[in-house]
């Protein structure tokens, strides 16, 4: 059958790939230096507008509307994060991942406060049950960085850590049930804990025979990677089970040097690492930024995972994409990308209903379409004749 398909679309996406941009390395190119003058400067995290605003990361006549958006949802931005950023840049996709919007305070009718449904699948505090072989031990509710589309951003950001006694609580369920093979360590984000925290909870899953593996939950490497020192990375080990590290990160632009160097340590400590990431409207919905940011995790010997559809969370309409446009990146992506950097798209089902892959569909009533949009029969013709 073999439909003719346009190319242009890759050419101008090898091109892309293939720019200097005095790089050589076919990632994106960093804005210039100037751009982000006042937050080279930066030591401290900045957790408010007014601090915002301070750094010449947003305008002092938007304070007002910024501070509602603070007052419900947690503001933090690392030094990492905020030099990273083009103040000149209305459209910057770290800003726009990071920075608040008075865009954040609409909230869409379909939207919910638990929009993967959580609390249903919570027996006691800080345990998500949803799949029959795994469960999410979710041990603090602070991040390094608070995210504009985050799923969870009606419960981070308060400073909760799970008591003495819930955590006794959390583990004892994990131990009661022998169906549980794999613990994911998230909240909020793990790595923020000490060391010696870390290695706690290492030690308590350790001693549940019936857990195998341990997947911990982070930005860190990538926000904060002056936090990913030797002694953090020896309390992510276990004598006894396989321990994973799955790196969140969306921009090609966030896999800086120092955080290719903080993912080096994990990996060759023996670690791991597998990557997720969010498909954001103006953040990197465009097949140039993808395969970029996906071929940066294979560089840095992190698997591409997930490539999650973006959320039903309360104001965050303005981030999300279409499914359809979502199915239409992986196909741009397949063929043209090395399998090592393909992520599985998926979508988690509202309300708690579980985690789906939602790529295009490549074959339908006996016919397949190829990568480059050709169709086939298969099974094909009998050309023997």
């Amino acid at each position: 059958m073999g439909h003719a398909h346009d190319p242009v679309p890759w050419v101008r996406l090898s091109a892309a790939l293939r720019r200097d941009d005095n790089k050589g390395d076919g990632r994106l190119p960093l804005p210039p230096s100037s751009a982000t003058g006042p937050a080279m400067s930066l030591s401290k995290t900045l957790r408010s507008p007014e601090a915002l605003a301070d750094a010449g990361l947003v305008a002092p006549e938007d304070l007002p509307g910024l501070q509602a958006v603070a007052a419900r949802y947690a503001v933090a931005i690392t030094p990492a994060m905020a030099e990273l950023i083009d103040p000149a840049d209305p459209a910057d996709p770290l800003a726009r991942q990071f920075v608040p919007s008075a865009a954040e305070l609409t909230t869409d009718p379909e939207e919910r406060p638990d929009p993967i449904g959580d609390e249903t699948h919570s027996p006691v505090e800080g345990i998500v049950h949803r799949y029959p072989d795994r469960a999410l031990l979710k041990i603090t509710h602070t991040c390094a960085v608070y995210c504009r589309f985050c799923f969870r951003r009606e419960t981070v950001g308060d400073g909760h850590a799970l008591s003495p006694a819930a955590l006794d609580a959390a583990f004892a369920y994990l131990a009661a049930r022998p169906e549980i093979w794999e613990v994911i360590v998230t909240g909020g984000d793990p790595l923020v804990l000490s060391p010696r925290r870390l290695a706690e909870t290492v030690g308590r899953l350790a001693a549940i025979e019936h857990v195998k593996t341990i997947r911990f939950h982070t930005r860190v490497p990538v926000v904060q990677p002056e936090a990913v020192t030797d002694a953090l990375v020896a309390a992510l080990k276990s004598p006894t089970q396989a321990v994973y590290v799955a790196l969140h990160a969306n921009h090609p632009r966030e896999l800086t040097p120092a955080a290719r160097a903080a993912c080096a340590r994990i990996v060759e400590a023996g670690l791991p690492m597998v990557s997720q990431s969010v498909l954001l409207k103006g953040v990197n919905d465009d097949a140039e930024t993808l395969a970029a940011l996906m071929r940066g995790f294979v560089e840095m010997r992190v698997k591409p995972y997930y490539l999650h559809h973006g959320d039903l969370a309360p104001g965050t309409s303005h981030l999300r994409t279409t499914v359809a446009e979502g199915q239409a990146l992986m196909r741009a992506l397949r063929g043209r990308l090395s399998g090592l950097a393909q992520p599985t798209y998926v979508l988690d089902i509202p309300g708690g209903r579980g985690k789906v892959p939602v790529g295009p569909e490549w074959i339908e009533g006996g016919v397949v379409r190829d990568p480059w949009g050709g169709e086939h029969a298969y099974p094909p013709p009998d050309s023997a004749g």
